[in-house]
């Protein structure tokens, strides 16, 4: 009998698993379809397994925990550096130095705190004095953030000094007025009265912008003051009158208005002649230079206006 090539090969493997069980203790089993799914299950509920934790604790949680807390901190971070307004709009913070006519001292107070209500975490700090004796300290280099000028004759030694940034802008202008004691002593009534022989006369010194316009008006009137002290801002005008070393002095009328009951006013008409008008401008080389800028925009406006009209200022040409 002959066998065929595939019936040999046949053969030969029946009696290959038929020995190889003989041998062996473990049973035969055959594998059933369903079985094999059984068996293929716990590896994929294994893989399932890993998996799951990787996905609970694995990166995107982590990079979702870990973006949290960035997020914070910067929220944090920009609350510290950018205080916002009831309306959220972000505000300046920081300190500026102003360095300020004498005569601004009680507007230029006010508007700062103005400013500083406006603008949570910013602060000002003025040095007020004679025009020129600010414009001989910023020259020197002392350090500051804005200048206003009770003249434009000081704001053009600044600018021409090389200390100013941009353009000066007029905000303000003053003009003189007589003060004496409440009782006026020497019985003044004009202006040709501060000529009278052994009158204690005090004005401003003649580089001072309030002693320029002095000057102006003697020179517009035809008469000569003969004072017995030039003082080297106005403020010491005033107070050597309300202190009772002086029987007259010539000092702004925003002074005068400021001094209250404790001298006496007279007005007199030559004044108009010499009409001092005050600039405000930026410094060069400003550490806060946008916070400078904010201080200057509330000076002219409205609000800042409305503080200098209440104490006697006119609005700027």
């Amino acid at each position: 009998m002959s066998i065929r090539p595939y019936a040999l090969v046949a053969l030969l493997a029946a009696t290959a698993v038929l020995t190889a069980c003989s041998s062996s203790d473990a049973p035969m089993v055959t594998l059933s379809p369903a079985a094999s799914s059984q068996v293929a299950a716990p590896a994929a509920s294994s893989a399932s397994q890993t998996s799951t934790p990787a996905s609970s604790a694995g990166p995107t949680s982590s990079a979702a925990a870990a973006a949290t807390p960035t997020s914070a901190a910067s929220t944090a971070s920009g609350t510290t550096s950018e205080p916002a307004t009831a309306s959220g709009a972000p505000v300046a913070a920081g300190t500026i130095t102003v360095f300020a006519a004498a005569s601004l001292k009680k507007t230029f107070t006010e508007i700062g705190e103005q400013f500083k209500a406006a603008n949570p975490g910013s602060d000002v700090i003025f040095s007020f004095a004679g025009s020129s004796d600010l414009v001989t300290q910023l020259i020197g280099g002392a350090p500051a953030d804005v200048f206003a000028s009770a003249d434009t004759k000081n704001m053009t030694k600044a600018t021409e000094g090389g200390v100013t940034e941009g353009t000066p802008v007029n905000f303000a202008t003053n003009t003189l007025t007589i003060v004496v004691p409440p009782t006026n002593p020497a019985g003044i009534t004009s202006f040709a009265d501060l000529a009278k022989p052994g009158l204690n006369l005090v004005i401003c010194a003649p580089q001072v912008p309030c002693g320029s316009a002095a000057k102006k008006v003697a020179d517009a009137s035809g008469i000569t003051l003969s004072p017995v002290s030039e003082e080297s801002s106005v403020t010491d005008v005033l107070n050597k009158v309300t202190a009772g070393e002086a029987d007259a002095g010539l000092v702004y009328v925003t002074d005068a208005s400021g001094a209250g009951d404790k001298v006496a006013t007279i007005a007199f008409p030559e004044s108009s002649s010499a009409v001092n008008t005050y600039p405000i401008v930026a410094i060069k080389g400003s550490t806060q230079a946008a916070l400078a800028a904010k201080f200057i925009e509330l000076v002219k406006s409205a609000q800042g206006q409305k503080v200098l009209s209440a104490s006697g200022f006119a609005p700027a040409p």
